[in-house]
């Protein structure tokens, strides 16, 4: 644990230099932005859906409002947001080194977080075809799987669900034996070309599987702007998590990581 302590240190130094390098750079002022009536439109027109808090707390899913539990996300979602604007960034993977890290949780955070963001439209995709777990997450049954509007028996106006005003959500139905055909397809990057052209997100955030278990991140990657690589602390070894990083740096930008499950020993620290 103290190497990959380490590393998450050494990784979030650089990105402090990083950070304080490209602050010195001058910034152009952003337009405005307008809203598009026929982007609005097709916003509107999706089949919208609820969720329950106590379903939502079941899955530690804790920032459709704002409150202490919900700050750690928060601060993640803000910094991830800051720092993908700087860079034209819009896609953003969320991953891990082997499963039961909570990858799909921390997707499910932000992307509720990113709702309350009143001026951000976000839409966040089920892609761990083998073992997806949205539907669980927000108690939804979608009417046709995501696997259906990627390859082209669906549209996405069918398929998709939104939440609130500014949140899609593209949800699996079921899993997938041999995903990989799926995410490897140009099929699939020229779709996710299409709904963002169409719906124009600020944000497309995908819950993608562990990385060291099959090939299916691997070869969706390449869609994906940046990544965040989700560990465990008590679980994920330093070679998992060395191993992880060095693949998803391999097909695109690594964003960050986020230790997960970490607990803080409050008498060793008071007592050191």
């Amino acid at each position: 644990m103290e190497k990959l302590q380490a590393a998450l240190d050494k990784a979030r130094s650089s990105r402090n230099e990083q950070t304080v390098t490209e602050e010195a750079k001058p910034v152009a002022p952003k337009p405005e932005k307008k809203a598009n009536a026929s982007v609005v439109a097709r916003w509107a027109a999706l089949a919208p859906f609820e969720v329950h808090d106590k379903n939502l707390a079941q899955h530690r899913v804790v920032t459709r409002a704002a409150s202490k539990a919900a700050t750690p996300f928060d601060i993640l979602r803000t910094k991830a947001i800051l720092t993908m604007r700087q860079n034209g960034w819009k896609r953003l993977a969320i991953t891990s080194p082997m499963p039961q890290s909570g990858k799909s949780t921390m997707a499910c955070n932000i992307a509720l977080g990113l709702g309350r963001q009143r001026d951000l439209r976000s839409i966040l995709f089920d892609l761990d075809l083998r073992d997806p777990s949205l539907r669980e997450f927000f108690k939804v049954q979608p009417p046709h799987g995501i696997s259906e509007m990627l390859t082209g028996e669906v549209s996405f106006e069918e398929q998709a669900l939104r939440y609130g005003d500014n949140v899609i959500v593209s949800m699996a139905q079921r899993a997938e034996s041999d995903p990989t055909r799926i995410l490897l397809a140009e099929e699939t990057a020229e779709k996710l070309d299409e709904i963002q052209a169409e719906y124009e997100p600020d944000l497309m955030v995908f819950d993608l599987p562990s990385v060291l278990v099959n090939d299916d991140t691997r070869a969706f990657l390449k869609n994906a702007d940046c990544a965040l690589i989700v560990v465990r602390a008590d679980t994920t070894t330093y070679s998992q998590f060395e191993k992880c990083q060095r693949e998803v740096a391999e097909h695109t930008n690594v964003l960050g990581v986020v230790l997960n499950a970490y607990r803080h020993d409050k008498r060793a620290a008071e007592t050191a």
